[in-house]
């Protein structure tokens, strides 16, 4: 909107970003897939990912209000944080919450608000094809001038991925002194606009946007592939051509069907 219009009360309008990832690896033996796991657990536990979100909020400019963070048994992690567009005097902030001060240990209870960054993992692997996938969900929601989109950069390099899902929505509206409605304050065509063109370079990029709804999405998938970047304990050295050949076949129809959504065997 700028600096001239001016706001009857608080922004009220909520922004979003869903930031969905994947990283798509060849495990060959059921004890490559238990090891893969065991390495994406430690890699992405909850104490990095806190860190992750810790600087998402620094970047879109916001103060952590609170932190509740949880590794899972066998597998996963999830971390939320409570965040405010300004800082806020410590007896503004319910005595329920850490400040982003967290004690020595693993779960802390906390809470959701109108802005919010949360993050769950998801590895996985397939039953009988060596197929191993790693799956990220970020929500970044925020309220007033401070906007989700300023930390796709960070995001993005922060993580090993193959395919990458964004949604980003604009909800509510806010007034000026006029009482007009305000339904989106920023000019956007396309979440492309806000990725750097080094990421953008290595990635095909799709966009489904429904601009009367401010709605926004685009999906990308890598545009190169190198079979060494997907091997997990296994050599290329090691393996016949065939073999070869039919890893990458697995590795191309997995990324194909989740970059579209729908399965081709």
């Amino acid at each position: 909107m700028g600096d001239k219009l001016k706001l009857y009360g608080f922004n009220n309008l909520t922004k979003t970003l869903s930031f969905n990832i994947y990283d798509i690896c060849y495990t060959r033996t059921k004890e490559d897939q238990r090891k893969y796991i065991e390495y994406i657990d430690e890699q992405y536990n909850a104490r990095r990912l806190t860190n992750i979100l810790s600087e998402v909020t620094d970047i879109i400019g916001a103060c952590i209000l609170n932190i509740a963070k949880q590794d899972y048994e066998p597998q996963g992690a999830s971390v939320t944080l409570l965040i405010s567009e300004a800082p806020l005097a410590d007896n503004q902030i319910d005595e329920s919450c850490n400040k982003g001060i967290l004690p020595y240990r693993d779960a802390v209870v906390g809470h959701l608000d109108k802005s919010h960054i949360t993050v769950h993992t998801y590895p996985e692997s397939h039953p009988m094809d060596g197929i191993s996938t790693f799956r990220v969900d970020i929500d970044v929601s925020t309220c007033g001038h401070i906007s989700p989109l300023n930390a796709l950069n960070f995001l993005i390099k922060s993580f090993d991925s193959d395919i990458i899902n964004l949604d980003y929505r604009v909800r509510g509206f806010t007034r000026d002194f006029n009482g007009k409605k305000y339904f989106i304050d920023h000019k956007i065509k396309s979440i492309q606009d806000y990725i750097s063109g080094n990421i953008l370079d290595t990635y095909n990029a799709i966009d489904s946007n429904i601009y009367k709804e401010n709605i926004f999405h685009t999906k990308m998938i890598l545009n190169k592939f190198d079979l060494d970047n997907y091997l997990f304990f296994t050599d290329k050295i090691d393996l016949s051509d065939g073999e070869k050949k039919e890893i990458k076949e697995k590795l191309k129809t997995e990324m194909e069907e989740i970059f579209n959504g729908k399965n081709y065997n």
